[in-house]
């Protein structure tokens, strides 16, 4: 199996280092870490044809909605080529079984999330099924570095695994912004990303056709232009009233880029000099220290939140997600004769259902927008960070004697 990059668990430490010391902070001098974090650093009076709410900049947004679109972009790069690229891991008929386990466990997710809050839920503000996208999400970073250690680096049981929480994450963002009720989704401004796609696949993205002109190979090369529609497209999708952070997104395919998938985080990538790779790489040490904003500035643990909510969100990730990806997931892979990837066993599904029991990265960006109240809020982030229990639980499964631990 092919070598993933040695920064994919540096991003799971950096995110981890933010929230540990974010924690700390809000427990020891919770009205400092909430001033610091939260501080208007501009206030934005934006006319009504731009935003339909009011807007002011602060460390957090910027982090979330500005700088982790990102991470975003970097996740939506691997998971378009997996979907397009020769030897992609999603082509074709390869592409059902981890559609199938994504949506399952979304499905199981949002479901338990409505039943157990409408039996548990005591908070004032709360309505019915509110804050149902909060399970959604996952995270890439942390999955990961549970699953090297449950899996070993070079089993095939981790690339499913990093197939479905990138989908899953990505989707969930998606969703979350779909079903936002106070959000007015703006299609209009979604014309923008559309533009600059296309003029950027035309101009400079697509493969120059045969004899075409060295200069005219040369300028797919260059990364101002990609930048520029980058930019462009980020303002469209914030403006549509998407969440920011998926504003990147639009423009992946319009990058020039390698014929070939490498896989997933692939080591193998850092030698490749095309447009798309370049931007990825370029992305990588900053990307750390994003992680590490965002762990500071949204992962900020209280320990005395706990509520009904906290347990809503426990049992929305740790019973509804794995039992959607078994119950919906496997059972459109039987109705469908679909075969598990080679290497996987069934108790390697589980086990990796168990794994995407934890919540944090994506879950967090949607509970601004998701729940009302600063006390559903934190009761919420208590949950997702308790969550995370779920991977010492995942490697105290015993593995299988035949498995593989050799990279």
């Amino acid at each position: 199996m092919y070598r993933i990059a040695s920064f994919v668990p540096r991003f799971a430490k950096a995110l981890l280092g933010g929230a540990v010391l974010a924690s700390a902070w809000v427990n020891l001098a919770p009205a400092s870490y909430y001033d610091s974090v939260e501080f208007r650093l501009l206030d934005l009076d934006l006319p009504g044809w731009i935003t339909a709410l009011p807007f002011s900049l602060t460390p957090q947004n910027i982090v979330s909605d500005g700088l982790m679109s990102l991470f975003l972009f970097l996740i939506g790069k691997e998971l378009w080529e997996a979907l397009t690229l020769e030897r992609g891991a999603l082509k074709g008929r390869q592409a059902l079984l981890p559609a199938g386990l994504t949506l399952g466990g979304m499905v199981g997710a949002g479901m338990v999330w409505v039943l157990v809050g409408s039996l548990v839920e005591t908070a004032e503000e709360a309505s019915f099924a509110v804050g149902w996208q909060v399970p959604l999400g996952s995270d890439v970073v942390l999955c990961f570095l549970v699953g090297r250690a449950a899996f070993g680096p070079g089993h095939p049981a981790l690339h499913l695994l990093l197939l479905l929480s990138i989908a899953t994450d990505i989707l969930a963002l998606l969703v979350t912004g779909l079903t936002h009720p106070d959000v007015s989704l703006r299609l209009a401004w979604l014309l923008l990303p559309l533009a600059a796609a296309l003029v950027t696949w035309v101009l400079f993205g697509r493969p120059p056709a045969p004899g075409a002109a060295e200069r005219q190979r040369r300028a797919g090369q260059h990364l101002l232009p990609y930048v520029t529609a980058g930019i462009l497209s980020w303002i469209g999708v914030a403006a549509s009233g998407l969440p920011p952070a998926l504003g990147l997104l639009p423009v992946i395919p319009a990058i020039a880029h390698a014929d070939r998938s490498f896989g997933l985080f692939a080591e193998a990538e850092a030698a490749l000099h095309d447009p798309l790779n370049r931007l990825s790489h370029a992305l990588v040490w900053p990307l750390t220290l994003i992680l590490f904003l965002f762990g500071l500035t949204h992962g900020g643990i209280d320990l005395m939140a706990f509520a009904p909510t906290t347990v809503t969100v426990l049992v929305a990730l740790w019973l509804g997600r794995p039992l959607g990806m078994l119950v919906i997931g496997l059972g459109l892979a039987a109705v469908l004769g679909l075969r598990l990837p080679q290497g996987v066993t069934l108790r390697d599904i589980v086990r990796i259902a168990v794994v995407m029991a934890m919540g944090f990265t994506v879950p967090i960006l949607s509970l601004e927008t998701a729940l009302p109240g600063g006390a559903m809020q934190e009761a919420a982030r208590l949950g997702l960070a308790i969550s995370l229990l779920a991977g010492p639980l995942a490697l105290l499964l015993h593995r299988s004697p035949g498995e593989r631990t050799a990279s």
